[in-house]
């Protein structure tokens, strides 16, 4: 039986993921370029549809357009307010050929944009014209991931909902290629150090300007190489890291400071759902207890 929480491994994924990491950052730098600045740079972000990922609606003089990775016929498609649509398929593409063939069909529609070309948030980062370096495309690993991500967003969705004060909408930054969803305590937090890898200090004093807790999900990467879910509180409040999180598969991480709980504890266990609201409800609980947040104002 088909199941709505399917295996995920960093291991056989890494290449497929490191390509779509930069497809989401050419989509997510043409939304940068056409939308008005949002705080905390949520305008940037991608969205989980029930095919893949969007830029949802952006303006472009006289008309607006809209770009979908579609992980289930796996194409790219661009869709514009004049009825005008423009797709090619994904598997086989390099960063370099994907970057060319979506600018190439852009100005076929009369949008005629340029983005800065250098990824963010990466070392040593490879321009997206000049990477023929990532080129892969595994759709076995692809679909796996967009069913996870679909899964999970409801868990999110629903945690938001539970939330009063300020907080993020459940969205997909490809800066860090994860899913996440903020709470906010509403008092100013002091000023983020930045020192972020190719990503201006200001964007990020500017991301972290009031206490914030945040909680998301990763494919992996190599700092923790494996899904993971995780969780912090910017900044930490003192003991944070010593805190009893449940469920007991979640631990703290030395060198993130975050709380990781890995995904393959929640697609293996019997109530996936429940065992991730456990983990983002016994987060939260823990943080806003130890930074005194005002838990009557800000909960449902």
């Amino acid at each position: 039986m088909e199941t709505k929480w399917p295996a995920l491994s960093y291991e056989t994924g890494k290449d497929t993921y490191e390509t779509l990491h930069m497809w989401t950052q050419i989509l997510g730098k043409i939304k940068l370029g056409t939308l008005t600045w949002m705080n905390h740079s949520w305008h940037v972000s991608l969205k989980i549809t029930p095919t893949g990922l969007t830029t949802s609606t952006l303006p472009y003089r006289d008309q607006f357009f809209q770009i979908d990775l579609d992980f289930i016929k796996h194409r790219l498609i661009i869709l514009t307010s004049r009825g005008e649509e423009r797709q090619f398929s994904l598997p086989g593409l390099s960063v370099a050929e994907f970057y060319e063939k979506l600018f190439s069909n852009l100005k076929t529609l009369n949008i005629d944009l340029e983005i800065y070309s250098r990824p963010v948030e990466l070392p040593n980062p490879i321009r997206f014209e000049d990477d023929t370096l990532h080129n892969s495309y595994d759709i076995k690993e692809v679909t796996a991931l967009h069913k996870s991500l679909l899964a999970m967003q409801d868990v999110f969705t629903g945690f938001k909902c539970h939330f009063r004060g300020k907080c993020s909408d459940v969205h997909f930054f490809w800066g860090s290629f994860d899913l996440a969803a903020s709470r906010f305590s509403g008092r100013i937090a002091p000023k983020h150090p930045g020192g972020i890898p190719n990503l201006a200090n200001w964007v990020a004093e500017e991301a972290y300007s009031h206490e914030v807790m945040s909680a998301g999900f990763w494919p992996g990467s190599e700092a923790l190489p494996e899904a993971a879910f995780y969780c912090y509180l910017y900044p930490e409040p003192e003991g944070f890291k010593d805190a009893a999180i449940e469920p007991e598969e979640a631990y703290y991480h030395q060198s993130l400071h975050e709380f990781i709980l890995p995904y393959k504890a929640v697609q293996e266990s019997k109530d996936p759902e429940a065992m991730l609201r456990e983990f983002l409800d016994s987060t939260y609980e823990a943080g806003a207890k130890l930074a005194d947040w005002d838990r009557k104002a800000l909960e449902v």
